[in-house]
């Protein structure tokens, strides 16, 4: 992710009045044991952002593994494998088997990285997906820009 932007993300996050929206940053060990549970690769702007703020709030709230705790507890492993489960028999189900759960909207909507680092929101009601953004910062510039 570009410098600045994460030094916005930096000066909101590390607020003292910010503390609930910021988790523990993610270890390498925890990062690895991920991926290769859900037999992905992060894409290296997420890797980033969860080494440097764990599961936190950037316009949106992006799981890792320990999230502030205004984001709930649910890791991005959890969320993924939960997604892929529920999502097994439809037409989309080999890209949500191929990226992981980082978010979910205000209707429980999942938002995943695919295997090419494109973000998609996954509408549960229709049963169709769209992508978002291009990639993580993208997602980022344009939610926590915004908000």
């Amino acid at each position: 992710m570009n410098a600045a932007l994460m030094d916005e993300l930096k000066q909101f996050l590390w607020r003292e009045d910010n503390q609930s929206l910021v988790g523990s940053p993610a270890s390498q060990e925890e990062i690895a044991a991920a991926e290769r549970e859900l037999q992905v690769a992060f894409h290296p702007d997420y890797v980033q952002f969860i080494a440097m703020f764990g599961g936190a709030y950037a316009g949106l709230a992006v799981h890792a593994f320990v999230n502030g705790s205004s984001i709930g507890r649910e890791t991005v492993v959890e969320l993924t494998q939960s997604f892929r489960e529920q999502y097994r028999d439809v037409p989309f189900a080999e890209a949500l088997q191929r990226g992981y759960v980082i978010s979910l909207d205000g209707s429980g909507d999942p938002i995943f990285i695919d295997a090419d680092g494109h973000v998609h929101i996954l509408y549960h009601d229709t049963g169709e997906y769209r992508q978002l953004a291009e990639s993580f910062e993208q997602l980022i510039e344009d939610n926590f820009m915004a908000w």
